[in-house]
């Protein structure tokens, strides 16, 4: 792992909340060393960090700190990251999720996602990488600036507004995590047309999975059961091609 976060040129620009205030991190891991280095990479980001050391002080720091993201070890030493993810999203909190994995098989990686964990890096990792990933979740989540003028996204009587981050359907709101929000927003950016899971992977992803692809199967039935439950479905599967988003007729 590196340490070169506080020395690189042309550092990006500083990312706050939108009232101003300084973007709150959790960082979650049971070695010192590493705590330490991500805090100081995080810190000098300009954001607030709190730190634990195990899944039940993540869990307090979680409720009593209410962090804008959490970077969550997966093998802690009382219960493991995913349980701890499991129990945070019980708390009713969205909360982007970043895990760190000592693990590099696949079945790891999507077991992260597939928990509601919104992106992962496997150890050894730079600073840098860190940084990079969380600073696209908290946009994603929160903060993001509307690429085009109008904020205002809408497919039938879906909308979405990329702005406030709320997405209803008939009125009625749906509340989604990151990483669904993401998934969302592309396939209304292009509706009606067929995306490829490696088209949806590079772009919400920004990276594959060794060429499999089961984690946009598993986040396209996650948007289903929020966007079309109960309702005529609007998200479609075309056999061998990918997936399309359309108005209901």
């Amino acid at each position: 792992m590196t340490t070169r976060a506080a020395s690189r040129p042309g550092h990006a620009p500083k990312l706050t909340k939108a009232d101003g205030s300084a973007v709150r991190v959790l960082v979650v891991d049971d070695e010192a060393t590493l705590r330490d280095l991500l805090s100081m990479a995080l810190r000098y980001e300009g954001w607030e960090i709190r730190t634990a050391a195990d899944g039940q002080h993540a869990l307090k720091a979680a409720r009593e700190f209410r962090p804008d993201a959490i970077v969550l070890d997966i093998m802690l030493p009382d219960i493991d990251g995913l349980e701890v993810l499991q129990r945070v999203r019980a708390d009713g909190q969205e909360t982007p999720v970043l895990f760190l994995t000592a693990k590099d098989s696949l079945d790891d990686r999507i077991a992260g996602l597939t928990a509601g964990g919104d992106d992962y890096v496997t150890k050894p990792f730079s600073l840098e990488e860190v940084v990079a990933r969380l600073r696209g979740l908290i946009r994603r989540s929160t903060m993001a600036v509307a690429d085009a003028a109008d904020p205002i996204i809408t497919v039938g009587d879906l909308t979405l507004d990329e702005d406030s981050y709320e997405v209803s359907r008939a009125g009625e709101p749906i509340e989604l995590t990151a990483t669904e929000f993401e998934l969302l927003r592309f396939l209304m950016r292009n509706p009606r047309r067929v995306l490829s899971k490696a088209q949806i992977l590079d772009r919400v992803w920004s990276y594959d999975f060794g060429g499999k692809s089961s984690v946009v199967e598993i986040y396209i039935s996650y948007l289903r059961k929020k966007i079309d439950a109960g309702r005529e479905p609007m998200i479609h599967t075309v056999r061998g091609a990918g997936y399309m988003l359309k108005a209901t007729v």
